[in-house]
């Protein structure tokens, strides 16, 4: 059986509204779902976690249930995935039922194998990571997160434990015969050395509060950390539906944010290897998003408001910061200025007034309708240009996935430049004036499908104004064959693809 393609994101946590950093981990999911299945089978899997102290403390002081505080907010995020053209195939929520059965089934297996125990645990516990920590971790006596840095409490009560430890020596051997399946080395690094001064029991149950999956047989509820785990195989039928498991596991990609690469790239593995699964192909630690040098979240209460980003960019002018401003895997700074510029620079001057130009001299010179072509330079010159883009954004290296298709971009409007279509249009050079505005037409056909994954609502535009109707989501080794653009196909000028933004 061929193995799909399977992106996930982490699920959020309920808490509190979405933010931009939310967008940011989706959007990227989303990129990469969107161009797996130009080759083939793909699924993207985003949603919600619900469960824990931190979601029944807010709903308390909301007044409602904690079931009735995560239905309040759910639309939210699912309108904020619809506002960005956030393809997933599946948005789960961890109060599923679908999702607690699971829970529980690992649970009880493991309880059955003897990877989970019952002890005693007494630490310091960090309510708002909802997360345990060691001493030697802590920062002046506070939660080491940087985004938290809350005090943390004494914590003492009785719970079920997973043998994390029992895996650490499997665990460093896989990050030493696998120096890749964790990136960007800068988190692998940080893993080893982690690694390397050995592991802990983990707990994975509360009896302090009762808003989670509750235990089999009764005892408390699943520790909100290793329900959430749970999510990547409970959506994709584990225990209930093996092929269609087997047919997506293991994941080929699973984005993080770095502050919680120890769930991921520690404990998830163990856990999975525990259950007889093998491990993720490739967990991805992002970087942060910055403002004035701190990391954008709503702990810091410096989040940024998605919705009003739309509002005054697009959803593809925000895609299209975020994909290219910093290096995927580094933190890099926003601000609505950056934005702006890139917009203006590269989307309106570059992208869209190409595109209009070019339509508009097609409607001039013939009525709207594709030349036929001629003899041209662009198909030997950008012949492997798709599947550099395609290894490139597989890579993840999406900024240098569209400075790569920013070449074409920059040839095309050299091109008008520098062979001036009015000029061949005086002189009566109906040839010429054919062949360069065959190659500007399909030289933008070529552009819209590579920049379907980045730029989904606008390319659809361009696809339709081109006088295409299907294709912009095919292989790419079927669609992007210089030529393919049939001469006379009607093509229609319409508003500017992207607007100039008047700056303050």
């Amino acid at each position: 059986m061929t193995r799909a393609y399977y992106v996930t994101t982490p699920i959020y946590y309920i808490n509190g509204d979405p933010h931009i950093g939310h967008a940011y981990t989706t959007i990227v999911a989303d990129v990469l779902a969107r161009t797996a299945r130009t080759r083939g089978d793909a699924f993207f899997l985003t949603g919600t976690d619900e469960h824990g102290q931190k979601v029944a403390d807010a709903a308390s002081a909301a007044g409602l249930s904690p079931q009735e505080w995560c239905d309040r907010l759910i639309p939210k995020w699912q309108n904020l995935f619809a506002r960005f053209d956030i393809s997933y195939d599946d948005f789960i929520r961890t109060t599923q039922l679908r999702h607690e059965l699971v829970v529980q089934r690992v649970f009880e297996r493991l309880r059955e194998t003897g990877d989970v125990y019952l002890g005693k645990y007494e630490g310091w516990y960090c309510s708002n990571d909802e997360t345990f920590w060691l001493e030697s971790k802590l920062v002046n006596g506070r939660c080491p997160n940087p985004e938290c840095g809350r005090e943390v409490q004494w914590l003492s009560e009785d719970d079920w434990f997973f043998r994390l430890s029992k895996y650490r020596d499997r665990l460093l051997q896989h990050f030493l015969d696998n120096p890749h399946w964790v990136r960007p080395r800068s988190a692998y690094n940080e893993m080893v050395a982690m690694l390397r001064e050995g592991l802990e029991d983990f707990s994975i149950s509360r009896s302090s509060f009762d808003w989670g999956v509750p235990i089999p047989g009764g005892g408390g509820v699943i520790y909100v950390w290793f329900d959430a785990l749970l999510n990547y195989i409970s959506a994709i039928d584990w225990s209930r539906d093996d092929p269609r498991f087997h047919r997506y596991w293991p994941a080929s990609v699973q984005l993080i944010g770095k502050e919680i690469m120890r769930f991921h790239t520690l404990v998830w593995p163990a856990v999975l290897w525990a259950l007889g699964e093998e491990a993720p192909k490739l967990v991805f630690a992002h970087g942060w998003i910055t403002l004035d040098g701190q990391k954008i979240g709503k702990s810091l209460g410096n989040a940024i408001d998605p919705f009003e980003l739309i509002e005054r960019f697009g959803s593809d002018g925000v895609r299209y910061f975020l994909l290219r401003e910093g290096h995927f895997g580094s933190d890099f700074s926003y601000s609505e200025a950056k934005i702006a510029q890139r917009y203006n620079d590269e989307l309106a001057n570059d992208l869209g007034n190409l595109f209009r130009r070019t339509l508009s001299m097609l409607e001039r010179y013939r009525n709207s309708l594709v030349p036929q072509p001629g003899d041209s330079v662009f198909p030997e010159r950008f012949a492997e240009l798709p599947s550099r883009v395609q290894e490139l954004i597989a890579d993840l290296r999406f900024r240098d996935a569209l400075e790569a298709i920013w070449e074409l971009v920059t040839a095309l409007n050299r091109a008008i430049d520098e062979r001036k279509p009015w000029e061949l249009y005086k002189a009566g050079d109906v040839r010429a004036l054919d062949a360069l505005l065959y190659d500007l037409c399909e030289g933008l056909r070529w552009l819209a499908v590579m920049l379907a994954p980045f730029l989904p609502e606008r390319t659809a535009i361009m696809w339709r104004q081109l006088g295409l109707e299907s294709g912009l989501h095919d292989d790419w080794r079927e669609t992007l064959v210089w030529g393919g653009l049939a001469a006379d196909t009607q093509t229609s000028l319409g508003d500017a693809l992207f607007p100039r933004l008047e700056l303050a």
